[in-house]
């Protein structure tokens, strides 16, 4: 499937992407799609299908979708898929002027080999360690008992050694520019040898449009009415630690009784959101925990606007510490003040905007701060006037875009 593409372009990507496709991260559908292209930055994207609903044409260039997530053979036939996907991206009468692959391993090295074949830029961007994920699962499993499991442990720990050599002997090396999530992970790529200087983070941002408080509509939900709402906006994960939410929920129950934690987010299986609902049920939540599930964007938003406090707890450790949230940005766009607990890009975020709360992700800890905002209203709205500004000043995606194609040109040698 393939979307007709952007003529005149002084710069065209070829872009393999992990993410489902159509796009519907902000950092790829926002960045890619809206900002590139006031740049003259067009970009093929190839990947594999898995978002619902039918396919949008891609407004940055073409899009290249063959096999899909959804599959069971996924994992294997990704690298096949994209190698197909790559070559009608090339079939264009224009070569590329470079190749760019997100977060796929096998599919770097591909990536890199293609863009030594056209004799183009190969750039790679990393937005988490996907690396040290595979270790943290093998570990997991590694901890299980049974034959069974130690069949399975040798399988991750095989692709674990092998996608460890591939990022860090070949894709890495290889790469003329390192697109990375944070500052943290900048620093943590520089330690292990790459040249800073090769490598620009890009923190994650917001469609100063769509988190525009005041062309949001606040949601018409009477089970919130009366209550003191506080927010978590995002997914729900054993992995996350999202259980973290419910012991905080607890907290604040028995000192303010009229409090409402709104989760609004989904789970990434029926499993993890059972999980979820049974641990509202043996804590007693139910009547001050509303897990919404998945909601359109703009109803999630309207939740949103309805809360006191928003909430970010991210797990500290090698996996998050170098990573970018979204949900802390959003809520100081959208005015709501927040609690936060000390990841490097949170902090730095709640130290610069002056508009939450850093504390560690500790139930007692993250009590007490929203507590204090919720009593006291002069700090709430101090906090909620400063979060939009410094968003609109620093981590909106046309302030990213801008910085982003800067790169592409010094990497490319060309000026759109």
């Amino acid at each position: 499937m393939s979307t007709s593409p952007l003529e005149g372009s002084p710069i065209s990507i070829a872009f393999i992407v992990r993410d489902p496709l159509p796009p519907i991260r902000a950092d790829v559908l926002t960045l890619f799609g809206t900002e590139m292209p006031r740049y003259g930055v067009a970009t093929e994207l190839v990947g594999q299908g898995g978002t619902p609903g039918p396919a949008a044409p891609w407004p940055a260039g073409g899009m290249h979708v063959v096999g899909s997530l959804k599959s069971r053979f996924a994992s294997i036939c990704s690298p096949i898929w994209d190698l197909l996907g790559l070559l009608r991206a090339l079939r264009g009468a224009r070569r590329p002027d470079c190749i760019q692959v997100r977060d796929k391993i096998a599919s770097g090295v591909l990536g890199r080999v293609a863009a030594a074949v056209l004799g183009v830029p190969f750039i790679y961007w990393m937005s988490f360690p996907i690396v040290e994920g595979f270790e943290v699962r093998r570990d997991e499993i590694g901890r299980r008992a049974g034959a069974k499991a130690k069949l399975q442990w040798a399988g991750h720990a095989l692709r674990a050694w092998a996608s460890r050599i591939a990022i860090y002997r070949i894709v890495l090396p290889g790469a003329r520019h390192v697109f990375v999530q944070s500052d943290a992970m900048a620093h943590w790529l520089a330690a292990k040898g790459h040249a800073r200087a090769r490598l620009t983070a890009v923190p994650m941002g917001v469609d100063a449009a769509l988190f525009d408080r005041a062309h949001i509509a606040p949601v018409d939900d009477a089970r919130l009415d009366g209550r003191r709402v506080v927010l978590y906006l995002g997914r729900i994960a054993q992995a996350r630690r999202s259980d973290f939410l419910l012991d905080v929920a607890a907290l604040l129950r028995a000192r303010m009784p009229d409090v409402l934690l709104v989760i609004a987010g989904d789970a990434p299986s029926d499993d993890e959101m059972a999980w979820m609902r049974t641990a509202i049920a043996e804590r007693g939540l139910g009547e001050h925990v509303l897990l919404t599930g998945w909601l359109p964007q703009r109803t999630a938003l309207g939740y949103a606007v309805r809360a006191e406090v928003g909430l970010s707890p991210i797990p500290r450790g090698r996996l998050y510490d170098v990573s970018s949230p979204t949900k802390l940005v959003e809520y100081l766009a959208l005015g709501i003040p927040s609690v936060a607990n000390d990841i490097p890009d949170q902090q730095l975020v709640v130290e610069q905007s002056g508009a939450g709360l850093c504390v560690p992700m500790q139930a007692e800890a993250f009590a007490d701060a929203t507590l204090r905002l919720l009593g006291d209203r002069d700090l709430a709205a101090a906090f909620a006037v400063r979060g939009p500004a410094y968003v609109l000043a620093n981590r909106t995606y046309d302030i990213l875009g801008r910085n982003v194609a800067e790169v592409y040109t010094s990497i490319l040698g060309e000026r759109p």
